[in-house]
């Protein structure tokens, strides 16, 4: 009996810990906080990437997530979907193209209402030039993706493995 229940136990643990692993590979974190530790409203109401306050954070999707303010911090509170970037914060480039990508923050675009970010501004320029297709294929694409390991690694060729900051 006290075996079964440790057996139980035991899996039920590694199902957890397995659950919040892909939980986390939802969102593009780094020590930063999710999407390097900007803040996703910044985008929407002022137009451009702002760096969070590390004082000012919400857990959400498994990832903390920075505010400039502690207005946007309850925007985004009441409304998590309006203003995170679509795929994660993952690169919506590397996304329509299969693949999990970290993202530069001041590679971005909102379209439609949506925060899209790029692994840097030459794949922004490339994701620009066709943004219906990618975001179509994209969208398809995260599908799979969304609860798949993240592993760092040169994934886009630009010639550096991390965007300038």
């Amino acid at each position: 009996m006290k075996i079964t229940v440790l057996k139980v136990g035991t899996a039920m643990l590694l199902a957890g810990l397995v659950s919040a692993a892909f939980a986390a590979d939802e969102v593009f974190t780094t020590q930063d906080g999710a999407i390097r530790g900007y803040d996703p409203v910044a985008y929407h109401e002022d137009g451009k990437a702002v760096k969070g306050d590390k004082a000012i954070t919400l857990t959400w999707n498994g990832a903390e997530w920075h505010f400039a303010t502690t207005e946007h911090r309850d925007a985004f509170k009441a409304e998590p979907e309006r203003y995170a970037p679509r795929y994660g914060g993952y690169c919506a480039y590397g996304t329509a193209n299969g693949y999990k990508v970290s993202t530069d923050p001041h590679a971005f675009a909102i379209v439609d209402g949506t925060l899209y970010l790029n692994y840097n501004a030459a794949v922004q320029t490339t994701w620009n030039g066709d943004r219906t297709t990618y975001i179509g294929t994209a969208d398809r694409n995260w599908q799979k993706l969304a609860h798949t390991a993240y592993v760092p690694g040169p994934a886009v060729s630009s010639g550096s493995e991390e965007p300038a900051k």
